[in-house]
């Protein structure tokens, strides 16, 4: 099977029944004791991008091709265990970056792994490399948005898919997440909870990508309208995991995570 970095310009992937598409559901393979419900919304996201991928991976497959896969700020490795389950997973060539190695799911999987800022530009990864690029809840965490979107624009070959994911609230909370809830964190001694440094609306970050011309928005969805607290017993049962995973499609602002599905320009250039 070729590596789709040497035939770049002979497929591209189909995003068109993505607004059509039912997920399936799977169980979250007993990864987290502490949190044992079988369709966890928490990992809806990382769910419903591993079937999507699998899918591309299957058109590359088709055209006699490998899927190369980038996860930047890979974690613990959310998305890698939820591909591992999905029927093209042997067509995938995934590599991973954190600021750390925090990865303790299967770090041998990974083809390559990088360490590093991304607000540094990752100068050892190479420009237009992968299929797909993925960057899940990260640049909430970054004092400084430009060069990290850029980075992660360049990485994308040209026709490619990148797919980044922030938490988001209903403006004007937004404003008062980043301004306010910092500032209350100290006072109150929850560093933790200042750990967000910019904070998005739905709006306000579809503005912010509007800033790449290189880039067209294919998809907006939202993850998890009504989760946790007294309702996180109803995480074991499908039927909420489905009902959860339409209002974020039909109401993708009122969520607390949104996922933003981008193609780069097949004519852009580095």
């Amino acid at each position: 099977m070729q590596d789709s970095r040497s035939m770049k310009a002979t497929w591209s992937m189909d995003t068109s029944g993505l607004g059509r598409r039912v997920y399936a559901p799977r169980h979250a393979f007993d990864i987290d004791p502490r949190r044992p419900e079988r369709f966890r919304l928490r990992l809806a996201r990382y769910m419903v991008l591993a079937q999507d991928i699998s899918d591309w991976a299957g058109e590359a497959a088709r055209a006699s091709q490998a899927l190369s896969v980038l996860d930047v700020g890979c974690g613990w490795g959310p998305l890698l265990c939820q591909l591992e389950a999905e029927p093209h997973f042997d067509n995938m060539r995934i590599s991973a970056c954190d600021i750390a190695d925090t990865v303790h799911y299967k770090r041998e999987l990974y083809e390559e792994f990088f360490i590093g800022d991304l607000t540094g530009g990752y100068p050892e990864i190479g420009s237009e490399r992968y299929d797909v690029v993925v960057c899940e809840q990260v640049l909430e965490h970054l004092d400084s948005l430009d060069r990290a979107i850029a980075t992660l624009v360049r990485v994308t070959r040209p026709g490619g898919l990148l797919v980044i994911g922030v938490p988001i609230f209903f403006p004007p909370l937004h404003l008062a997440r980043k301004y306010l809830v910092p500032r209350l964190a100290g006072i109150l001694r929850h560093p933790e909870t200042a750990s967000h440094l910019q904070a998005f609306s739905l709006f306000s970050f579809l503005r912010l990508l509007k800033a790449y011309p290189c880039l067209s928005v294919v998809k907006s969805r939202g993850f998890r309208i009504i989760s946790g607290g007294l309702l996180r017993s109803l995480e074991n049962y499908r039927w909420w995991w489905q009902l959860n995973r339409r209002l974020g499609e039909l109401l993708p602002a009122l969520c607390i995570e949104v996922q933003i599905i981008l193609r780069k320009s097949p004519g852009a250039s580095r």
